[in-house]
């Protein structure tokens, strides 16, 4: 096995040389600058594991707002601040619309599910969430009260604690039960095993998916065959799955055709009771689906509301002056509702800063849809494809005949590459997604929410941002923490938004946030 491996990156390395010498000008021309890429791993020597956004946004500073990195073999253009990053996201439209086929999150979903799908099945499934989640109440009165019920609930639970020390934990059960309430259509008791076993095999997803290794994977998918990577998040992200079945199988009976939608699943149900060409409702999307929702619905509010709790603490001014400001308007006993957000400006400032400092999610990839003009260059929709099995070029190693019929199998349709994991455990087998691969993008929206140009003080806590020389809530046009334009998930309406009315209560005693900051933070 060890010879065979040196033998394979031997082969890799002669074949990405070889490459490399022959680009020719004409090719490299249509592209943006950026460093030149090493045989076989590219650029990825220049880019930190831990601090990916960080290390390319230096490099941007180096190359431009917008260049050209080699992550391996697959070249792939970054976009830095706000002006390259509004120009793809908004001002493409449909051209950058695609989720290039990432390797872990192809086998995790094969394709379907909301946010890794493409084309019309995504049209499909956006188009039916958005409605979903609208005709359930998000943001809007309906859903506010399950919001006022899960923040007295929490409450609860902090009122046991005395103003001592809390598990950070605990600020994530609320946002997650709101979540929960909307997909299934029920909320959970705090210690319910279902409840403890989601967020536990959540947060263990989470990490995992961060690990070097993963990472490594999503780069060499063929590593994953030699070594396995990706079999932990996998042996996790079924035991998710396992819950969401016995979860639909249990709402099944309670939906009779044109019954009442009181969930999302109940939703996915109703509909896959009728015509279903495109196989939306079948249910192995409809897990995809709502493993999407379980997965995007938890951590991002959970994180964010641990962190607003985190940086409360460590600024007692601004925790005090939103204290008061809370205690003013909303006065004794009275609880928050959705209208009382234009009366709270500097409370509103200070969650639409939470959100901007911690900036949750550095990048979205996306993909080309189409050859698209992007920053002064016309930017090709085919990416680089690890394979061409119609031609038959590549490293002859990991030809199919190569490699035989029963092990692993690379194939690669415009450039894609998946491994489907055996469904006995036993190994991992390769499969034919057809996704045809575009020309990966990264927006980084670290480096809008960092803008020099954009913020004052990009670099540290500043409510100020969001407010102008009279107090007034303003909205900054360079706010983008989840995103923008179609495949943004925050344009569907996000419900588990922080927000005054669960963010914080005049109830919250400023003790409880000194005391959760002390016992979490050095």
């Amino acid at each position: 096995m060890a010879l065979l491996l040196l033998g394979i990156l031997l082969l890799l390395g002669l074949w990405g040389l070889l490459q490399t010498c022959t680009r020719t000008p004409s090719s490299a021309s249509r592209w943006p600058p950026g460093p030149r890429p090493l045989p076989l791993i590219g650029n990825l020597h220049l880019l930190r594991v831990s601090q990916q956004d960080q290390s390319l946004m230096e490099l941007s500073e180096q190359y431009g707002p917008v260049f050209t990195v080699h992550l391996g073999r697959q070249k792939t253009v970054v976009l830095a601040g706000y002006e390259a990053v509004r120009e793809a996201l908004v001002g493409t439209g449909p051209e950058l619309a695609d989720r290039p086929p990432i390797a872990i999150f192809q086998l995790i979903q094969g394709g379907g599910g909301i946010f890794f799908s493409s084309g019309a099945r995504w049209r499909a499934a956006r188009q039916f969430t958005i409605r979903t989640l609208h005709g359930l109440g998000v943001g809007r009165g309906p859903m506010a009260d399950n919001v006022l019920q899960e923040l007295r609930c929490l409450m609860g639970q902090l009122d046991c604690y005395r103003g001592q020390p809390f598990p950070l934990a605990l600020l994530g059960w609320a946002p997650s039960n709101i979540t929960f309430t909307l997909l299934f259509g029920r909320r959970f008791d705090y210690q319910d095993p279902v409840f403890v076993s989601l967020l536990s095999l959540i947060d263990e997803v989470m990490v995992l998916l961060g690990t070097p290794s993963l990472q490594l994977f999503n780069i060499y998918p063929w590593l994953g065959a030699l070594f396995q990577l990706h079999r932990p998040v996998l042996r996790k992200i079924e035991e998710v799955r396992a819950i969401l079945r016995t979860l639909l199988k249990a709402r099944r009976p309670s939906m009779p055709g044109g019954g009442p939608v009181q969930s999302y699943m109940d939703a996915l149900i109703q509909q896959g009771q009728g015509k279903d060409p495109q196989g939306l409702f079948a249910e192995a999307n409809m897990v995809a689906c709502t493993l999407d929702m379980v997965m995007a619905g938890t951590e991002t509010t959970s994180a964010t509301l641990q962190w607003a709790a985190l940086l409360m603490g460590k600024h007692p001014s601004v925790q005090c002056r939103v204290q008061e400001e809370l205690d003013r308007v909303l006065g004794p006993g009275r609880a928050p509702q959705l209208e009382d957000q234009r009366s709270l400006p500097y409370t509103n400032a200070v969650l639409h800063e939470v959100q901007r400092f911690i900036t949750l999610l550095p990048h979205v990839p996306r993909c080309m849809a189409a050859d698209t003009q992007l920053g002064g260059y016309l930017l090709p929709k085919v990416g680089t494809p690890l394979l061409d099995p119609d031609r038959g070029q590549g490293p002859p190693s990991l030809l199919p005949s190569a490699l035989g019929q029963g092990g692993p199998r690379w194939e690669s349709p415009g450039g894609t590459l998946s491994l489907r994991a055996h469904p006995q455990g036993r190994g991992c087998q390769a499969h034919l997604l057809h996704c045809p691969q575009g020309t990966p993008v990264i927006p980084l929206l670290s480096s809008v929410l960092l803008d020099k140009t954009q913020w004052e003080t990009p670099r540290q806590f500043n409510p100020g941002h969001f407010l102008d020389a009279e107090g007034r809530f303003v909205k900054r046009a360079a706010f983008l923490p989840f995103s923008a334009g179609i495949h943004c998930p925050h344009r569907w309406g996000q419900h588990g938004a922080p927000h005054p009315h669960i963010a914080w209560s005049p109830e919250t005693s400023e003790a409880q946030a000194q005391a959760c900051w002390a016992s979490h933070c050095p």
